[in-house]
């Protein structure tokens, strides 16, 4: 039977465990970043899982408010959609590695997961002509030996501010979650796919980002890609 003090122990390191897994803040098994500086009036939108069939929906919708945002890919995606990915890069939106297949990394070896960075990095380069800079784990899933993925590839990972559930919530509900927790530096995670789904309804993923962005923008907040917001040139 296993003590009090043992079992404190067993607890405290499992509580440990799943927040090096998947706390936002956390670093130890890849270098990531969840947020940009506080002291301008600047956030992020990215989206994660595309492209996708509606992802032109969205380019639209961002063009008409003059809105730049940042697009975490998956490679298989890309491989299916070549010209929506195309359309992504030029509109001068951010491209980011989201994994060739957007598997859970719970268990897989280094070597897996170079593979799936590996394999996402060359589709969109050989797709888009631009070489991914920043990462993003699918289910925010950091495990040990990424970082060694993500060093070789010089990718720096990118986890949430704020995440909008719209893969399951309603356009109010994810408005209703988002708003509130916006700061100076927030880093929105939304999704204009659905992992590898074909022609995902991400109709409610939309309809927020409508509802957002002007009050966003009357509340003074610039709209910048994650790289502008981690490293400002003016």
């Amino acid at each position: 039977m296993i003590g009090g003090s043992a079992c404190l122990a067993a607890c405290g390191a499992g509580a440990l465990m799943a927040y090096e897994v998947r706390g936002r803040s956390a670093t130890l098994f890849a270098p990531s970043v969840y947020r940009g500086p506080a002291s301008r009036r600047a956030i992020a939108l990215t989206f994660d899982d595309g492209p996708s069939e509606s992802t032109p929906d969205l380019l639209r919708l961002l063009a008409d408010h003059g809105v730049s945002a940042t697009f975490f890919q998956c490679g298989a995606n890309v491989e299916r959609l070549p010209e929506i990915a195309r359309e992504v890069a030029g509109r001068s939106h951010e491209i980011g590695n989201h994994t060739y297949t957007h598997p859970k990394f719970y268990f897989r070896g280094p070597e897996f997961m170079t593979d799936e960075l590996a394999r996402a990095q060359a589709a969109i380069e050989n797709v888009t002509q631009i070489s991914p800079k920043l990462f993003r784990a699918p289910f925010g899933v950091r495990w040990p030996g990424l970082g060694q993925a993500q060093r070789r590839f010089n990718l720096l990972g990118v986890m949430w501010t704020v995440i909008g559930r719209d893969w399951k919530l309603a356009a109010e509900g994810i408005f209703q979650r988002v708003l509130p927790k916006i700061r100076n530096g927030a880093i929105i995670c939304l999704h204009d796919g659905r992992e590898l789904s074909v022609r995902p309804d991400v109709a409610a993923t939309i309809d927020a980002v409508r509802r957002l962005i002007p009050i966003l923008k009357s509340q003074g907040y610039r709209f910048e890609t994650v790289s502008q917001l981690l490293c400002p040139t003016n």
